[in-house]
């Protein structure tokens, strides 16, 4: 069984502090709007892999790629702009602490910001991860799929709102269908005080974690007679 810490959108006052060491945590998931130095934090404290996806407000991380002589972008070397030592898993699927985990950032455009994007724009994104060697090594013929879904907007209909900023992705049921997910976490939809309902999408649960969600969950579905549990859960004011 793997020990989940889920954050998003939402910086939380007892986990930016040494109390946070207490707990034990065997990945962080971060699902983007979140101060970067927050991530190499808890990545520092709790001694975790930290894979994360970026969110509407934050910096484009895309084009960077890493080689032997540092960073680079457009052929030229630069500075990474992303939490050092974390993993960025838009449009990817990687593994750490034993899970597979697939990754698609972003939210539907609104203000021409950074990482916003159409309904096409991000059915077309979503392909690296259903239609491409990546999916065809890693998911296809595997009867596993991928352990969590991780996401900034929440599916289309599912866990979504109504004002343009805060609709969801359309694709995701797509690629929810096809990755079979145990769980997918997302952030972006703040609840302002309450605790949003769990719900599902196909035979996936789609979670809420902004603020922070602390789950349980056994890798490749290994006792499927358990799904993931959540074991605490705070949001934010």
């Amino acid at each position: 069984m793997v020990s989940v810490l889920a954050v998003s959108d939402e910086t939380i006052e007892s986990l930016w502090n040494a109390q946070v060491r207490s707990m034990d945590v065997d990945v962080i998931l971060g699902a983007g709007d979140l101060p970067f130095d927050y991530l190499e934090y808890l990545t520092d404290a709790l001694n975790a892999p930290c894979v994360f996806v970026p969110g509407n407000h934050d910096p484009d991380l895309t084009g960077y790629s890493a080689g032997r002589a540092g960073w680079m972008r457009a052929g030229l070397p630069t500075t990474w702009p992303g939490p050092v030592g974390a993993v960025n898993a838009d449009r990817k699927i990687v593994s750490a602490a034993g899970l597979r985990i697939a990754g698609l950032g972003g939210s539907i455009r609104y203000n021409g910001g950074p990482n916003q994007w159409t309904q096409r724009q991000q059915r077309r994104r979503a392909r690296s991860l259903t239609r491409t060697k990546t999916w065809a090594e890693k998911v296809r013929g595997d009867q596993r799929g991928v352990d969590i879904l991780l996401t900034h907007s929440p599916p289309f209909g599912v866990g979504d709102d109504t004002d343009p900023a805060h609709v969801g992705f359309e694709c995701l049921s797509d690629v929810t269908r096809i990755l079979r997910p145990q769980v997918l976490l997302h952030g972006h939809i703040h609840p302002h005080g309450r605790t949003p309902d769990d719900l599902r999408l196909h035979e996936s649960d789609v979670v809420n974690t902004v603020g922070y969600t602390l789950l349980e969950i056994f890798p490749g579905g290994e006792h499927p007679e358990h799904a993931p549990t959540i074991v605490r859960r705070r949001h934010g004011t």
